[in-house]
């Protein structure tokens, strides 16, 4: 436990100190990523995610984040209140891809399906957030939006892309 506290509050600081700039940049966002997350998990870039055709997308993020938009064609699971019920329908074998806003939350989730026996599950590294920052689309109801869910006002000075919603 005191072996992970020291780099969560090493990235709480680090976190801090770029949100205070007037602009976040990607070497603060690398930084703090690595700082957030286990890497226990398969971790796959936005590059390499647009290329795969094969993977189902699942959305970690609240349910009011995900009606904002979302990556076209993923399937809502919720991170509060994730129930394995909800990818009973998916085959243990099929490729999937989990995201959230940053990749904490879809890191959580995928560890879950690991363990329940999926077999090949990647977090999105950077989550949705890298997803917009890197020019990819964002769909509502299938029609491409700029809007973006970014949580709150301090995750969301890692938005460098897009409308920010809050609500």
């Amino acid at each position: 436990m005191k072996k992970r506290l020291l780099p969560i509050m090493l990235t709480t600081w680090l976190a801090i100190l770029a949100a205070c700039s007037q602009k976040a940049n990607d070497r603060s966002y690398k930084i703090m990523l690595k700082g957030l997350l286990r890497h226990d998990v398969h971790e796959i870039d936005v590059a390499t995610a647009v290329k795969d055709s094969s993977s189902i997308f699942l959305d970690a993020r609240e349910k009011a984040e995900f009606e904002v938009s979302q990556i076209r064609g993923a399937q809502w699971i919720g991170y509060n209140n994730f129930d394995l019920n909800s990818v009973k329908s998916i085959a243990k074998d099929q490729p999937i891809i989990v995201y959230c806003s940053v990749g904490y939350r879809s890191e959580k989730i995928a560890e879950k399906l690991v363990a329940a026996g999926y077999q090949s599950v990647s977090n999105l590294y950077g989550g949705i957030f890298s997803w917009v920052n890197e020019g990819q689309a964002v769909y509502r109801n299938n029609i491409a939006t700029n809007d973006l869910h970014a949580y709150s006002s301090f995750w969301g000075k890692w938005l460098r892309k897009g409308n920010k919603v809050y609500d």
